[in-house]
Order: C-alpha cells, then sequence, then structure tokens
C-alpha cells in the first residue's frame, strides 16, 4: 500500500476519476481488480482502455488483479465505453472495467465499472465498498486464478446498432464531418463507414493518448472550432465530436453552428416516442422545458432525474424508460440496455434528417428559438457551497418553485435556472433558460454570475 493514495480521493459519486499518478497509481489499478473479484465474485469479466498513456499499464494490472481474484478476463483493448457495456450485456460477462478518464486532461485517467447486463456500479451500489475493501487491505488471493485473453466484438457492436436503425436503405447520402479528437471514436466509425450510404470525413481519426490536438471535450467552446471549420471547408450537411471514449456525441449543424446537446434530447426524445408513443422519457434538470413539451406533445411521460449516468441508469431501468438525455450530451437508450451511446445517438440523427429530408438547422432552430438557453457555465469558486447558498437566498422572496433534487432548481413564470456542484470536478455549473425571450435569458444569466462573484 506504499503508493497508495490516502483516502482514495479519485473515488467519486458514479466513477473513479483522478490525476496519474497523483490520485491513480498502477498498485490502485491491481488492487482495484482484486477488490472488485472479491466485492462482486465475477466468474467473467470484460475491461477495456481509451487512448491515454496510462491505460495499457493500467489494463495490464488491473486484469492481473481480476486473475489473481480467480476471475477469467477478457480484454477488448482500444475501445470505447459503450464497446465494454456492449461486450458485458450481449455475451453475458459478470462485469465490465473501462479504462478512461473520458473529456478531462491527458494525465488523467479512471474506471468505469459494471455488474452483469452492464448495471452500473455507483457510490451507492458497491464503488464505495471496493474502495473501503481497498483501504482496509481485504484483498484476498484465489485459490486457483484466472486467465487473460484478448478478444474483440467490435463486429456484433455494429451490427447491434445498425439494427436499432432498422431499414438503414432510407438513409440518405450526406456528408458528414466526424471529429474523432484524437480518442478511439474513428475506430468503430471507420467499420461503419463501409455499411453506411453516408461519406464520413474522419478529423483527429487516430487515437493518441497525448491529445496534441487538445483534449476532447466538445464542451469547451476553444474546442469546436476544428469541427466548425472543417464543415465550412468540406460543406457537409452535419458534423460530430466525441470525447475521448465517445460515450456522448456533439453536434454541429450545415452551418458549422453547435447544438447545444439540450436540443438534441427533444430531437431524440420526438423520433423515439414515433415508434414507442406513450412511452417514459428521462431528462436531467439542468434544462427542462424544451423536453417536457417535447415529450408530452409526443404522447410521452416526462420525468426528471439527478445528473449522472449512474442515476439515469439505474432509473431508466425502474422505470422501464425507452431513452433518457442529459444537456451534457448523454444519450441513455433501453435497446441499448439502458446504457449510454455516443454512436447511436448520431445514427438516429442521421436516419431523422433523412426521413425528413431536413437540415439539422431546421430540425432544432425553432425549439432554440422558442426555449433559449446559457449553454452549461462553470465556475470555480473558493467556497462554491456558500456561493450556492447566496443565490438561493437571493430569489427565494421571488416565491419560485423550488426543487432540490440535483443543486438547487428555481423556476419563475419566464425563466427558470438550475445551479449545481459538479459530482467530478470542483466546479459549480449553472443553466439558464426563458420562454422565447433571449435578452431576459442573458440578462438573468449575468445576474446569477454577479451574485456567484461577489
Amino acid at each position: 500500500m506504499k503508493t497508495m493514495p490516502p483516502s482514495l480521493p479519485a473515488f467519486k459519486a458514479y466513477d473513479i476519476r483522478g490525476r496519474v499518478p497523483a490520485d491513480l497509481t498502477p498498485e490502485l489499478a491491481r488492487c482495484l481488480g482484486l477488490a472488485f473479484a472479491a466485492e462482486f465474485r465475477p466468474r467473467t469479466v470484460c475491461i477495456g482502455r481509451d487512448a491515454r498513456l496510462s491505460g495499457k499499464d493500467f489494463s495490464l494490472l488491473l486484469a492481473g488483479g481480476l486473475t489473481d481474484g480467480g476471475a477469467e478476463v477478457t480484454d477488448i483493448g482500444l475501445c470505447g465505453t459503450e464497446e465494454v457495456y456492449h461486450a458485458v450485456f450481449s455475451q453475458g460477462f459478470d462485469g465490465g472495467i473501462m479504462i478512461t478518464a473520458s473529456h478531462n486532461p491527458a494525465d488523467w485517467n479512471g474506471f468505469k465499472l459494471v455488474r452483469s447486463e452492464a448495471r452500473p456500479v455507483s457510490g451507492d451500489s458497491g464503488l464505495f465498498a471496493l474502495r473501503d475493501r481497498i483501504l482496509a487491505g481485504d484483498l484476498p488471493l484465489a485459490a486457483r486464478p484466472g486467465s487473460r485473453r484478448k478478444r474483440s466484438f467490435r463486429t456484433a457492436y455494429v451490427q447491434h446498432l445498425l439494427t436499432l436503425l432498422g431499414d438503414a436503405v432510407s438513409l440518405a447520402p450526406l456528408s458528414i464531418v466526424a471529429d474523432a479528437g484524437n480518442g478511439c471514436a474513428w475506430l468503430p466509425l471507420e467499420e461503419m463507414r463501409q455499411r453506411l450510404p453516408c461519406a464520413l470525413i474522419p478529423l483527429h481519426a487516430e487515437p493518441d493518448g497525448t491529445f496534441p490536438h487538445g483534449v476532447p471535450n466538445p464542451l469547451l467552446p476553444e474546442k469546436r472550432e476544428a469541427t466548425r471549420a472543417a464543415v465550412l471547408a468540406h460543406h457537409a450537411d452535419l458534423g460530430l465530436a466525441w470525447d475521448g471514449d465517445f460515450d456522448r456525441c456533439f453536434f454541429f449543424d450545415e452551418q458549422g453552428a453547435f447544438v447545444e446537446g439540450y436540443y438534441i434530447v427533444g430531437l431524440l426524445a420526438e423520433a423515439l416516442l414515433a415508434r414507442h408513443p406513450g412511452a417514459v422519457i428521462l431528462h436531467d434538470p439542468r434544462l427542462t422545458w424544451n423536453t417536457r413539451e417535447v415529450v408530452e406533445a409526443a404522447g410521452g411521460i416526462a420525468l426528471e432525474s439527478k445528473t449522472g449516468h449512474a442515476f439515469l441508469k439505474e432509473r431508466m431501468r425502474r422505470e422501464n424508460a425507452l431513452y433518457g438525455g442529459e444537456m451534457s450530451a448523454h444519450h441513455y437508450f433501453r435497446d441499448f440496455a439502458y446504457c449510454d451511446s455516443g454512436m447511436l445517438a448520431w445514427l438516429l440523427v442521421y436516419q431523422l434528417m433523412s426521413r425528413t429530408g431536413k437540415p439539422l438547422s431546421q430540425l432544432v432552430g425553432e425549439r432554440m428559438r422558442r426555449y433559449p438557453a446559457s449553454g452549461e457555465i462553470n465556475r470555480s469558486l473558493r467556497d462554491p457551497a456558500a456561493a450556492l447558498a447566496r443565490v438561493r437566498e437571493a430569489y427565494a422572496p421571488q416565491n419560485p418553485r423550488l426543487s432540490l433534487l440535483d443543486g438547487v432548481s428555481m423556476e419563475f413564470a419566464d425563466w427558470r435556472f438550475n445551479l449545481r456542484l459538479s459530482n467530478t470536478e470542483p466546479l459549480l455549473r449553472l443553466n439558464v433558460e426563458s420562454r422565447g425571450n433571449e435578452a431576459l435569458m442573458r440578462e438573468k444569466t449575468r445576474e446569477i454570475l454577479a451574485l456567484l462573484s461577489e
């Protein structure tokens, strides 16, 4: 335990994530494998990793811990998080672990864990039990160790996604920029492009854990320019960009404009409800009005869920929800074992564009005008909890509709906001929207930011 970080701060609410080696060490990777094997007693475990430079060593050490704990390990190598999910639920593994830090800087890494059927392991379903077991050194070795083998299920994964589209003959020969951000997204896209009529134009396609073009996080406005420029240069019909493990997909319309994930949630909900009327749709509390209106108009049932992939997946299963969407570009599908998929999301939007003959700007334009939104604004503050309380106190006299499901949501007649602490980073996150009044939305955004900076 000599190189183990004290108290294991990398264990978060729904995954493990931190800097290497300050928060994540090689020893921790091995101990996690032993703890997973001891706590859950899996016979078989699937593991994979993104392009980060520490991923290969972590993968070997994690596998070593799992096999020493008695599990049979199948290593699918470089992949996306959803490829691990797919392998677990389609191949009958007892568990899965993806080594990734998603959109975080290159010197970070982490682990996303699932049990059978790709059920998430979160803080209240075993993640902290693993942490406590590691801290206690309760990591027994199996009398008979398991073994590790390498396999690929990528062809089956791609086939599953395309099957969910139904009749692919109706897909149009669109031109689509695909910005992998030097993560792993191009690996399945290379196989998909042979089976789709669209022209996928690769950008930053080579997996490279140094991230030479910057960390793949299109939520940051400065990371969008390359995709926007490529859409314009190629006169493309659509632009796509993914984070490092490609469980989130971000959209650019034919004019190169970035489309907030909030409006994609409504778009996907409407498209899926056309096939499954009356179904439950989940959404997060950050931005809500557009999603609620679209879902109710399409005959669905809109339910609010706490933000975070583990929480959404657990709620998806409880409600048997057809689809769940977060404005941060996580999209969850019942037909993908209630898991998030950054590939299925773009395929469904592509299918909708093909079916309607409308560009993305037209599909979302009216909704953006009807419910203008600030987009997520992050602030790093010395005392974020006090700042959040200050904002809540300032607006309480106006008697807004209040929700504390996830941070603080306050709803007024013509505008609303959500302010919450990040589960993965030391940040306060703000989202503001209004009813058809962009000037009001911007005014209230400035007003809240001023309160935060006091």
